[in-house]
């Protein structure tokens, strides 16, 4: 017996938008499944948030069309705006507003929805409830962010970066919150240049770089493409040594070479067979290392292998 279809939340098809001869959006494609968290990763520039603004509501396409919950803004515009969630790469609240004056207001935009609370007690700002939000931390500020836009209770969930600048508590934080929401069986759209966060979080992701999707899959799927289940990097020590990148690629269990600012970078396939070659073929050279380190392959290293650069723009 087959199981039957998943339901679409969320199909863009052919999406543009130019700002002069900025391609922002080139033919982006997504169809995002009911239920399930799908980010959109890739680094400043992307085109990431403007993909997710014009998902939105916020900003118009030059062209493509965009469904989502099988409604679209030019002809359902009210009902959409009771059924989705938003909370923007950086919202501004009123300081001088309490938490619960705020979360109260936003809850007032919907015909239904959760209570205040709940919605306070779920993004643990209990404490913080007669608190002025100009004198919340910067977690503290995401988490009622979070807090207006769940509020409503939205079918589908739009966070657009929701933990840049967070310190690491902070983050964990709002991952568990995100984690609860999306056990509720709700759709979230998350936009992030953290591969961390894509992991653990999502069910599939798309990188995007400008405007495109070059790759779509799970974060194991696409890891896997890579055919390295580690990274090797080293640096040799002094300005002027350096090693010949034929023999790097000769060495047992490497897949891909690269060079990098302090030195090469190695995606292979059996850590225990490279380290020990490498080492070996650094002494008959008489090479001295300033630097090694190894990790397991990420989503980082799927972007840097197909676009040569990094994920992140510091």
């Amino acid at each position: 017996m087959t199981s039957p279809p998943t339901a679409t939340a969320l199909a863009v098809r052919d999406l543009r938008k130019y700002y002069a001869d900025v391609r922002a959006v080139d033919g982006l494609n997504l169809s995002v499944a009911a239920g399930e968290c799908f980010g959109l990763l890739g680094p400043n520039g992307a085109g990431k948030t403007t993909t997710i603004e014009i998902c939105e509501g916020l900003t118009t396409a030059d062209s493509g069309d965009v469904e989502l919950l099988g409604l679209r803004w030019d002809n359902d515009n009210n009902q959409l705006r009771q059924r989705l969630g938003i909370q923007l790469q950086e919202t501004q609240l009123a300081d001088k507003l309490t938490v619960e004056e705020t979360v109260r207001l936003f809850r007032s935009f919907y015909d239904r929805g959760r209570t205040v609370d709940e919605v306070i007690r779920l993004v643990q700002l209990d404490e913080k409830r007669g608190s002025r939000v100009g004198k919340l931390s910067g977690g503290q500020k995401q988490r009622l962010a979070l807090a207006c836009a769940i509020v409503g209770d939205p079918d589908l969930l739009f966070l657009d970066e929701p933990t840049t600048g967070l310190d690491p508590q902070s983050r964990r934080q709002l991952w568990d919150l995100i984690t609860e929401f999306k056990a509720l069986g709700r759709t979230i759209l998350l936009t992030t240049h953290y591969m961390d966060e894509a992991e653990i979080l999502c069910d599939r992701v798309a990188i995007v770089d400008h405007g495109k999707v070059i790759a779509l899959g799970t974060p194991r799927e696409l890891i896997a493409s890579l055919g390295a289940e580690h990274v090797v990097e080293f640096a040799p020590a002094g300005e002027t040594s350096s090693v010949d990148e034929v023999e790097l690629r000769a060495l047992d269990g490497v897949i891909a070479v690269r060079r990098v600012a302090a030195g090469y970078e190695l995606q292979v396939a059996a850590l225990h067979r490279t380290v020990p070659a490498l080492l070996a073929l650094l002494t008959r050279r008489s090479i001295e290392l300033a630097q090694l380190t190894t990790h397991s392959a990420t989503l980082e290293d799927v972007f840097v292998s197909l676009t040569g650069r990094q994920l992140r723009n510091e």
